[in-house]
């Protein structure tokens, strides 16, 4: 099992900058796919970043040059630097982790989600 706390969540400004921060109970990081996921009042939850466990990364459209994920395998944390924040990315914000065993094949966990509002 996998537990994933999010943290950094909050009410900013448009324009604005937070860091989101997902700390893993365990040390996955070096070989889960870890991604940050989004959803927005009545709409479907949307990948926002994905880092791969060889470290490739994919961001969606709507955030590329603003969004940033990376992770630190000691710490066993996964960030979001998100930057120039508009109201459109106002969402709660989960982490995610794909781990792969030969035993059980791919298994996804999900923390329990930060809220992120731009606004002003």
């Amino acid at each position: 099992q996998v537990q994933l706390v999010e943290s950094g969540g909050g009410l900013v400004q448009p324009g604005g900058t937070l860091r989101l921060a997902c700390a893993a109970s365990r040390s996955i990081l070096s070989f889960a796919n870890m991604g940050w996921y989004r959803q927005a009042p009545g709409k479907q939850r949307e990948s926002v970043a994905i880092m791969h466990s060889g470290g490739g990364t994919n961001y969606a459209d709507s955030v590329k040059g603003r969004f940033t994920i990376s992770r630190d395998n000691g710490k066993k944390t996964v960030s979001l630097q998100m930057n120039s924040l508009k109201p459109e990315d106002t969402a709660v914000y989960y982490c995610n982790a794909q781990v792969y065993t030969a035993a059980t094949g791919w298994t996804s966990y999900w923390g329990q989600g930060t809220q992120v509002t731009v606004s002003s």
